[in-house]
């Protein structure tokens, strides 16, 4: 399998963010990771990236436990994407990306022609070339965050980590951004774990769903085994509808509001 989390606590200050979690994810899969804010979502994708330590427990990749692996062969195996880029970066968008090399490079750190060649191929992917020699200051919020994908294509990981990748963008952009990230499953067999609020897309790309509430799992499975009105309302404490999507099988969440809707008509 490609993780494998045993029993993992995460604390800071004395305060636990979350407590024993146990699950895994399997090779090639789509494991997006849902729940109510301040539950410990960013802050388990930070502990499989290697970027917060746990208290207790174990991770293993990729057959082997975490700890076993040196900097550069994790970064060789795993790309991480933030919510944000900062809006003051210097670099260019083609820089930004280039960047994804970097735990291939020899110790010059100096890009060859085929380093070169798959920035290139990942900023077409990301629908970017446009933008190449555009500096990251001058983008929108959105196109900042396809900047960060693309450079994690151009990394060729095995692994992709992303902390709510489709949060600065348009619907449009939402859609191609999960149909990006499928693509690479089908193309390269790359394992895609991801943090997102949007449930009824995670509904639509994954194959698992892990939610977590006040730092423990409150559900994992299938989208139809997590998403239904019992589970979730209890989760987000908000009245709710589960339903079947009108454009294809998967389960459609709808809030419902406390005022009623007008009857007035024009």
């Amino acid at each position: 399998m490609t993780i494998n989390v045993e029993k993992i606590t995460c604390a800071y200050s004395g305060k636990s963010v979350f407590e024993e979690l146990t699950f895994t994810v399997q090779p090639s899969e789509m494991f997006i990771i849902i729940g109510p804010n301040g539950s410990g979502k960013t802050t388990l994708v930070k502990v499989l990236a290697g970027l917060l330590p746990i208290s207790s427990g174990e991770i293993g990749l990729f057959g082997r436990p975490f700890r076993q692996y040196k900097r550069k062969a994790l970064a060789q195996l795993i790309a991480y994407v933030s919510q944000s880029i900062a809006d003051d970066s210097p670099f260019t968008v083609s820089e930004i990306v280039l960047m994804g090399r970097s735990p291939y490079l020899g110790i010059l750190g100096v890009e060859g022609e085929a380093d070169l060649a798959l920035a290139r191929q990942a900023i077409e992917y990301a629908g970017l070339t446009h933008l190449a020699d555009r500096p990251v200051s001058r983008l929108s919020g959105g196109e900042r965050q396809r900047a960060q994908i693309a450079r994690a294509i151009c990394q060729h990981p095995k692994l992709i980590l992303l902390d709510e990748p489709t949060a600065a963008l348009d619907m449009a952009h939402q859609v191609r951004m999960m149909e990006i990230l499928a693509d690479l499953r089908a193309e390269r067999e790359t394992t895609v774990v991801m943090v997102s609020h949007d449930i009824n897309l995670a509904a639509m790309y994954a194959d698992r769903l892990l939610l977590l509430v006040d730092g423990r799992i409150a559900a994992c499975g299938p989208p139809e085994a997590v998403i239904n009105t019992q589970v979730l309302s209890k989760a987000y404490g908000c009245p709710l509808r589960v339903d079947t999507s009108p454009v294809g099988p998967w389960p459609r969440v709808s809030l419902i509001p406390d005022r009623q809707p007008s009857t007035e008509t024009g």
